[in-house]
C-alpha cells in the first residue's frame, strides 16, 4: 500500500490527537500527518490515499484553518485518489450540529473523488449531523469531550476498515 497523508487541522490538540493515533494505527511507516495550516498543493500530490480530518466549531463550521486549506483541495486533481474523513464533535452540547464540519469538506469534494470509510451511527446520542448519509456517518466520529474513552478503539476499528478500502 501507498503512503498515506493524514491531513488535519486542529486548535485544541484534539484533532492533532486523533490524527497521530490513525498514524499508528497504520503504522509510522505507512502514514504522515500533516497540519493543514502549513500544507499546500504539492502536499496532497504526494498521497494516493489521503484522510482529511476536522472538528466542528461553533455550529457546524470547520475548523479555522480549514477554511483556506479547503481551497486548495478544491482546485487538486483528486480523481484518482481515494479519501477518508474523520470529525470530531460534541454530541451533548451541540446536538442539532453534531460533526458538521466535516459535512462541509464532504460537499466540496464528493463529485471529484472516491470518499471511503463510512462509519456507523450507532453509539451517539444526537439529534441532527450534516455528516449522516444513508443511515451512516460519512466518516469517522469522534467525542472527545463526552466518549473519549472509545476513541482508541473507534480509530483501530476505522482504520482496518480504510486497510480494505484503500488497496
Amino acid at each position: 500500500m501507498e503512503k498515506i497523508g493524514i491531513f488535519y487541522g486542529s486548535s485544541t490538540g484534539n484533532t492533532e490527537k486523533v490524527a497521530d493515533l490513525i498514524k499508528q494505527a497504520f503504522g509510522d511507516d505507512k502514514a504522515a500527518t500533516i497540519n493543514v495550516e502549513d500544507a499546500g498543493p504539492k502536499d496532497l500530490d504526494k498521497f494516493q490515499y489521503l484522510v482529511f480530518g476536522t472538528s466542528t466549531w461553533g455550529i457546524g463550521d470547520m475548523q479555522d484553518d480549514w477554511e483556506d486549506f479547503i481551497e486548495v483541495v478544491e482546485n487538486s486533481d483528486l480523481k484518482n485518489k481515494k479519501i477518508a474523513l474523520f470529525g470530531l464533535g460534541d454530541q451533548e452540547i451541540y446536538t442539532d450540529s453534531f460533526a458538521d464540519g466535516i459535512a462541509k469538506i464532504y460537499k466540496k469534494i464528493a463529485e471529484k473523488t472516491t470518499l471511503v470509510g463510512s462509519w456507523p451511527r450507532d453509539g451517539y446520542v444526537f439529534d441532527e449531523s450534516e455528516a449522516l448519509k444513508d443511515g451512516k456517518f460519512i466518516g469517522l466520529i469522534i467525542d472527545e469531550d463526552n466518549q473519549s474513552k472509545l476513541t482508541v478503539q473507534r480509530v483501530i476499528n476505522w482504520v482496518e476498515t480504510l486497510k480494505k478500502e484503500f488497496i
